[in-house]
């Protein structure tokens, strides 16, 4: 889980974050389970690509 936790994290603090994306991330970190589902990884993921923050 903190995993997740810290990679949103990283994005939540990017000035350039649109409010899509933003909406995207404050669901998956309200989320009550240590897991994304397959299609909530893939648009993590593609946050992540989009905005320049991978691992």
């Amino acid at each position: 889980m903190r995993v997740i936790c810290d990679r949103i994290g990283r994005l939540r603090e990017n000035e350039s974050l649109e409010d899509a994306p933003s909406t995207m991330l404050k669901y998956l970190g309200e989320l009550k389970r240590p897991y994304l589902t397959t299609v909530e990884e893939k648009l993590l993921g593609l946050i992540e690509r989009e905005y320049g923050i991978s691992d």
